[in-house]
């Protein structure tokens, strides 16, 4: 498979200005996937939710199950074909444990990170005498992403109560907490993978608080790990339950209503910015199936993309912890992590050591075209504008370069997104009605007679042809497709 290679670059595409007689310089290229082709993708931000199964044998067992609980509103929503919310979410049906007996929460942690446990079962913070410090292991997801330049942040709630990001802390005399409204707080180290590695354990860690200074300022890593505090993860009930949407919750049903709640405020926050929109993805995650470990109990996993098949599109590939790994280094083009599983955790009722990082399902059947997204590094110049008064047109020389070291194969589509009303693409071969946003011209390019391919440090050049009704700027965003943005 043809790969366009990872940028890792932080800024977001900027808008195209389209000036009279000005020259602007032009904006970072997004993009989508074909079957043959990988996508392009934007950051990424992995939200780490605890101890509830999708589904379940009884679906009011304590814990409950997520899937059409009352408790949890919004992350169903995020599961129901036509609902608003699901525009741009795809979540996968059969999504199980890691592995046989991966239990209790801190193993699947470090899964996610590593793709084994080490067969160590423990809980505990840290420490070599608990022999879950993993020092001598620099195969790690965040060890390969400093090994590659790519840049990553670990933001973990409640971390700035802690002495240390390597030490749990918690206690009910802690400042009010936005989302719950009370001082109780829970930092706790066994959900926060990073920790157990020598190299990353207090590296890049930060309060939840600047995940939304760095959205802001357009600081975030191109990978961002989350971790909620116990509470609002839905690990937790807080003491005196929690009302959500007019309802008291208590017991187990306060802990999902409480996780639900913090998601429905989060996810809209991250979607709401660049990083996002310029075809990021947001995975809500989950550590472990309740109660068993078998085909009948599943955990939620849901992708929430401009990538995603969208509308709430329900997956039954079969995936686990280890597929995520897959898919971050798919994106990012690293190799596959190579752990050891310990044996007596392999289901021998799965073929081809279905955890194993190499050979497991990706989370490509979540994605348009069925393939993983990646970063590109292809850029879009925008060149001199022209300016005809009299007539009211306007035309632009586009440059699309390959700035990686493989082949970038056509065709291409240039698309322009968020098209300002004063100005319209006449020389558009179609607007996108596949792949959102809809309704966005584009132009199909390549040299006549060339080998439809642009190579590395190749440029192609496409002409923009415009009219302007008024003497306003006509602004867009510009995203280069490998695949037909329509039917």
């Amino acid at each position: 498979m043809k790969k366009i290679n990872v940028d890792q670059s932080n800024g977001a595409s900027r808008r195209g200005n389209l000036l009279r007689r000005t020259a602007i310089v032009g904006a970072a290229v997004a993009g989508l996937v074909s079957a043959a082709q990988p996508a392009q993708a934007g950051s990424v931000f992995v939200i780490a939710m605890e101890n509830h199964n999708l589904t379940q044998h009884v679906p009011t067992n304590s814990p409950q199950q997520i899937l059409g609980n009352p408790a949890a509103p919004y992350l169903n929503s995020l599961m129901t074909p036509g609902n608003p919310n699901a525009i741009q979410t795809s979540w996968a049906m059969h999504y199980f444990n890691a592995g046989v007996g991966v239990h209790p929460s801190e193993p699947n942690y470090v899964w996610a990170e590593a793709g084994s446990d080490f067969g160590v079962h423990t809980d505990a913070d840290p420490r070599d005498a608990n022999g879950n410090t993993f020092y001598d292991r620099s195969n790690h997801l965040t060890g390969q992403f400093n090994a590659a330049g790519i840049s990553w942040k670990n933001y973990e709630e409640d971390v700035q109560l802690s002495l240390s990001p390597t030490n749990s802390a918690s206690g009910t005399n802690g400042p009010v907490n936005p989302y719950y409204g009370t001082t109780q707080y829970n930092y706790a180290v066994k959900h926060n993978p990073m920790a157990f590695f020598a190299d990353t354990a207090t590296q890049n860690v930060y309060p939840l608080s600047q995940l939304f200074l760095d959205l802001a300022t357009h600081t975030v890593g191109k990978y961002n790990w989350i971790t909620p505090n116990q509470y609002n993860d839905a690990h937790s009930s807080l003491s005196g339950g929690f009302t959500y949407q007019g309802v008291n919750y208590t017991g187990d049903q306060s802990a999902i209503a409480v996780g639900d709640n913090f998601l429905s405020q989060v996810v809209p926050q991250i979607m709401a910015t660049p990083e996002y929109q310029d075809n990021g993805m947001i995975i809500i995650w989950w550590d472990e199936t309740e109660k068993g470990d078998d085909t009948n109990h599943t955990i939620p996993e849901i992708v929430i993309s401009p990538l995603a098949k969208g509308n709430a599109y329900a997956s039954s590939v079969e995936m686990n912890h280890s597929s995520d790994i897959k898919t971050m280094e798919e994106i990012f083009g690293l190799p596959f992590l190579n752990n050891p599983i310990p044996s007596s955790e392999t289901d021998p009722a799965h073929t081809n050591n279905y955890n194993n990082v190499a050979v497991v399902n990706d989370l490509g059947d979540l994605f348009v075209g069925g393939v993983v997204p990646q970063v590109p590094t292809a850029t879009v110049d925008l060149g001199v504008q022209v300016h005809k008064p009299h007539s009211q047109e306007v035309s632009q020389i586009v440059r699309i370069k390959n700035e990686g070291t493989t082949d970038i194969p056509g065709p291409l589509y240039l698309v322009l997104d968020n098209l300002s009303a004063n100005g319209t693409l006449v020389n558009a071969d179609g607007t996108t009605s596949v792949l959102a946003p809809l309704g966005s011209p584009y132009i199909q390019f390549g040299d006549a007679g060339d080998d439809n391919v642009i190579h590395p440090h190749q440029t192609k050049v496409v002409r923009l042809e415009f009219t302007d009704t008024t003497s306003a700027p006509i602004i867009y965003n510009t995203r280069l497709l490998p695949v037909t943005p329509a039917p």
